[in-house]
């Protein structure tokens, strides 16, 4: 039984790898999965050549097609969600990839650790790149409140230098960091194609989750409406959010003492029963063979969750 148990794991693996291995060279020669420079596709677009489609390329565009229908049901997050963390690539061509890497990491897992290791690693290749994504998503926020400062500086030298505020927003779209730069030509498409300035701002402020920026959309909005000064005002706001940050590092600082004592206390526990499992391997076997054992296990469990997020609540500071 254990030889055909082996063989049929690793024909399982096998397949799995072979899956995730067509994949990753259906995305890769697919056309268009690899973005064309601008001059590449205006020559491009000036020749008229028949396109050749092949098999794989039919299958990964029909495969891409059914994961698109899939997504535009279900998954409208996901899109969203990627063009926060400032990925180009298609929402169907992420999904392909990540099944593609569960697949992959799965099947060697699998070979070098057992089934039940391979399909645990399988389900939470996924839960991390869902992780990763939001990480992404968190830093690219981060770095547009950064950056909020010197933009507003700009764009109130933009104003004294005679420019109006839809050519500050452009030169700001142009001459801004990432992603600064991609929000605010975003900005400038849509009141290109007609819609209000102000709503564009309010939704940039609310899709960065941003506060200091929603105070920017309404002071240029009440500028808007009763007129003045706009880069005095712009100034203004510049100098509020620079004291509000500056204040806010003084508080992370202040508070870092508090953030460390807690990781350490919720680390604990699992490092004196990572201590006596190597010294003593057999010392805590009571607490998973017997009933008092695993009440006093789940009792453990309870409490320590209940003070993680007391301590939580402790050192996160929200102003």
């Amino acid at each position: 039984m254990s030889f055909f148990a082996s063989a049929n794991m690793l024909t399982l693996a096998s397949l799995s790898l072979l899956a995730a291995t067509t994949i990753f060279a259906l995305l890769i020669i697919r056309p268009g999965f690899r973005r064309l420079s601008r001059d590449r596709r205006r020559q491009l677009q000036g020749q008229k050549r028949p396109q050749k489609t092949s098999t794989l390329s039919t299958a990964t565009d029909l495969a891409t097609d059914q994961i698109n229908k899939l997504l535009a049901k279900r998954g409208r997050g996901l899109g969203a969600r990627l063009e926060l963390a400032g990925v180009k690539t298609k929402p169907s061509d992420v999904v392909l990839l990540v099944v593609a890497a569960s697949l992959a990491t799965g099947a060697g897992t699998m070979l070098l650790a057992g089934p039940v290791v391979g399909l645990l690693v399988t389900v939470i290749v996924p839960v991390l790149g869902w992780l990763v994504l939001g990480f992404l998503v968190g830093r690219r926020k981060r770095a547009f409140a950064d950056q909020l400062d010197s933009t507003l500086q700009m764009m109130a030298a933009s104003l004294r230098a005679g420019y109006s505020l839809l050519q500050a927003i452009q030169a700001m779209s142009s001459e801004a960091d990432s992603p600064t730069k991609d929000e605010f030509s975003r900005v400038l498409n849509e009141t290109r194609i007609g819609r209000p300035l102000n709503e564009s701002l309010i939704e940039v402020s609310s899709r960065m989750g941003s506060e200091d920026f929603n105070w920017v959309s309404q002071a240029i909005a009440i500028n808007r409406e009763v007129g003045g000064n706009l880069a005095d005002v712009l100034d203004g706001v510049a100098h509020t959010i620079r004291e509000r940050n500056q204040l806010h590092r003084q508080v992370a600082a202040l508070s870092s003492e508090g953030k460390l004592s807690a990781i350490i206390l919720m680390a604990l526990p699992f490092g004196v029963v990572a201590f006596l499992t190597i010294a003593n391997p057999g010392y805590l076997n009571r607490l998973f063979t017997t009933t008092i054992g695993w009440m006093i296990v789940g009792v453990s469990v309870v409490m320590l969750t209940i003070g993680g997020i007391w301590l939580r609540a402790t050192v996160k500071i929200k102003f």
